[in-house]
């Protein structure tokens, strides 16, 4: 393999030290605390008599909370999906539809999403899904195709929703979750979450077209540039290593189609330093402690 920095498809952000455990601990205290102060505050709401201690700061936040948010935080998808499905009228509070991303949700309030009443979860799930081709990655398809949904329907009772998109016909690496924030912070540009593919060609890759996609291809949305390129087999130089961080989309395919490439396989085999190991094409598995904290440090960017 070739290119700058080419180890980095081995060593995937190796990031150790006691920064970043206190990072992943303080992280761990901040959702835990606005998970429980907003049950408290429905608890509160729901028993006035129960206490006559006058609002707390913590309530008023909670009091606050956006239909966007309020949405993430029920497993319906990130807060920018859920923005645009408040904005297609796909939501009501107390029986009135509300377009506004922004609608404050007070505790008491009845949140329906699509006609069913909808509730911030205490339990978060993550999954791990190996995406074979041919499923589409939405949660329901008006074409009635097949979406990964369907592989994971038996997995949990909680809503779960992919953070992030592949196409139909690109395999891999797949994050399930019903954690809205976490998958906010992953799919935020901002955060530059590096992923790396796995590209089949159906020719081998030009040495100045190598060169070209190293220094940045001007594509109709602007300039696109990979992180690392490599060839993953010296002997078969149709097979290509990229590693990317651009959420554009469909960007890999579309790199290599700017210069006459057909994309015979695309196969994602890390997302934020998941991997598919042990996980065969179809299958799935819950993440370990471990990765759930390692992702919610690569949710902050860092």
């Amino acid at each position: 393999m070739q290119k700058r920095g080419a180890d980095r498809f081995s060593h995937f952000n190796n990031k150790k030290g006691a920064a970043k455990k206190e990072q992943i601990r303080q992280d761990k205290r901040e959702v835990r605390k606005e998970r429980e102060a907003f049950f408290e505050a429905k608890k509160r709401a729901a028993h006035p008599s129960t206490s006559s201690s006058p609002r707390t700061p913590v309530r008023e936040v909670v009091d606050k909370m956006p239909l966007n948010k309020y949405l993430a935080h029920a497993g319906v998808a990130a807060r920018r999906e859920a923005a645009e499905m408040v904005r297609q009228g796909l939501v009501s509070v107390n029986g009135q539809a509300v377009m506004e991303p922004g609608h404050k949700v007070m505790p008491g309030d009845i949140v329906k999403f699509r006609g069913k009443p909808i509730k911030p979860t205490r339990e978060f799930v993550y999954i791990l899904l190996n995406k074979p081709k041919d499923y589409i990655t939405t949660l329901r398809d008006p074409q009635k195709r097949k979406t990964v949904m369907d592989i994971v329907r038996t997995a949990t009772q909680e809503r779960i929703f992919p953070v992030g998109r592949l196409d139909r016909n690109t395999t891999g690496v797949l994050l399930l979750t019903n954690d809205g924030e976490l998958a906010q912070g992953l799919s935020h540009p901002s955060n530059e979450i590096k992923k790396v593919y796995h590209v089949q060609l159906d020719r081998p890759l030009e040495r100045n077209h190598f060169e070209a996609l190293l220094k940045g291809v001007q594509l109709e949305d602007g300039l696109a540039t990979v992180d690392v390129l490599a060839y993953a087999d010296l002997k078969d130089k149709t097979q290509i290593g990229v590693e990317i961080h651009s959420g554009k989309n469909r960007i890999v395919r579309r790199l290599f189609e700017h210069f006459k490439y057909d994309v015979k396989g695309l196969d994602r085999v890390v997302y934020a330093g998941l991997t598919k190991k042990n996980v065969d094409r179809g299958k799935w598995r819950f993440l370990s402690e471990k990765e759930i904290r390692d992702l919610k440090y690569f949710g902050k960017g860092k």
